[in-house]
């Protein structure tokens, strides 16, 4: 029995074909749906079209997969807009699928359920407009929050500027609180984690295979942004591991990710490819 999930996130939608437990593959189109939501609380026009033109692209190959089932599921952009009906009423319309708006909070536990699948420990998804930190143990959530911070909205505020970009990042932790994390084993999941194994790893071509389970550090990490954010956009696309379309926000992305995982007293990371796509479909599916 084959399952398709559709994830539409802030900066991306993706699709995963899912069969018999096991993740065939994965496929994302850059559509930026949260450009300028950080500023206006509203998702532009533009921004609605292309990514509800990704959907039903997403929709169509679901469809020629025979999949059994088709869930479509929306995350911070969406839940956080002022005109969320508008995009929904769009993706209706062009390919009439009704789309799943999580919260905070059910974002974060579909990305714990797909990284560690009942295991003890934590992750930390830092997405387009929002950051989910969770941890868990013995099945129960030990520490859980959803931060209206990300690597699009970071961007819209504090552009490519290190200083800025910092003190905006390192303001909205703050809400995290004064949970340690430090004795836990910690995951990485979303595109910012991702991206950051491709770099490290010099990967010319994408592999999920690789990029799982690859170990990030802080320092490192931190470096990493300062670098990327040292180069021009240009400069930043030809980096080995880069994902192009990533290029002008990924930095705040990587920078976000270190003053979280400061925050929360954590050294490192290890970069999960199984995330919430997988985490909505076990959920769905009955298998959480």
């Amino acid at each position: 029995m084959k399952i398709s999930a559709i994830d539409v996130g802030s900066n991306s939608v993706r699709l995963a074909l899912i069969a018999d437990g096991k993740t065939l593959y994965k496929r994302h189109s850059t559509t930026r749906l949260g450009e300028g939501l950080a500023n206006s609380g509203k998702l532009q026009a533009e921004a609605i079209e292309r990514t509800a033109q990704a959907i039903a692209a997403f929709v169509r190959d679901a469809k020629a997969e025979n999949s059994t089932r088709l869930y479509v599921f929306a995350t911070a952009a969406v839940r956080s807009s002022s005109n969320k009906q508008d995009f929904l009423n769009r993706v209706k319309q062009l390919c009439g699928v009704d789309v799943d708006v999580v919260s905070g909070q059910m974002e974060a536990r579909l990305g714990i359920l797909g990284a560690l699948r009942g295991r003890d420990g934590g992750i930390i998804d830092v997405g387009g407009a929002s950051t989910e930190v969770t941890v868990q143990r013995g099945g129960k959530t030990l520490y859980s929050h959803s931060a209206d911070i990300g690597t699009v909205r970071l961007h819209d505020l504090a552009g490519r500027d290190f200083n800025k970009l910092y003190r905006a990042a390192e303001e909205k932790v703050k809400e995290y609180g004064d949970f340690s994390a430090a004795d836990f084993d910690m995951y990485a999941i979303g595109g910012t984690a991702t991206t950051l194994a491709a770099v490290k790893q010099k990967l010319e071509v994408y592999d999920p295979a690789k990029t799982d389970g690859t170990v990030l550090y802080a320092d490192e990490i931190l470096k990493t942004a300062q670098y990327v954010l040292a180069l021009s956009v240009e400069e930043c696309m030809k980096i080995t591991g880069m994902e192009p379309r990533r290029a002008d926000i990924i930095g705040g992305g990587f920078l976000l990710t270190y003053l979280v995982m400061r925050r929360f007293g954590i050294d490192k990371v290890t970069v999960s490819e199984s995330d919430n796509l997988e985490g909505y479909v076990m959920l769905k599916e009955g298998n959480a």
